[in-house]
């Protein structure tokens, strides 16, 4: 345990924006796998609705900074490739 004050407030600091964070990629995790389970089911209409919501999830992530910009880019557009060729099918 920390001794100083400070280091007492960056403890509760750091829980918070932990649990904050834990909320936002839970949501961000379900989503993606909401959508692949869509597209493997063969429900194509389902995964594009949940498509948009996981690339919702993924612009909030990155904008806050807890996943990187490139990596929620890179992970949109693989997803929205899987939607599409699901479609395609």
């Amino acid at each position: 345990m920390p001794i100083k004050e400070n280091a007492k407030k960056y403890m509760r600091v750091t829980a918070r924006k932990t649990a904050q964070n834990k909320i936002v990629k839970g949501v961000l995790k379900s989503a993606v796998k909401k959508t692949r389970e869509a597209v493997a089911g063969g429900k194509i209409d389902e995964a594009q609705e949940m498509l948009k919501k996981a690339q919702k999830a993924f612009d909030k992530a990155a904008q806050k900074n807890i996943i990187k910009k490139n990596t929620a880019a890179r992970k949109k557009s693989r997803l929205n490739t899987l939607v599409k060729n699901a479609s395609k099918a």
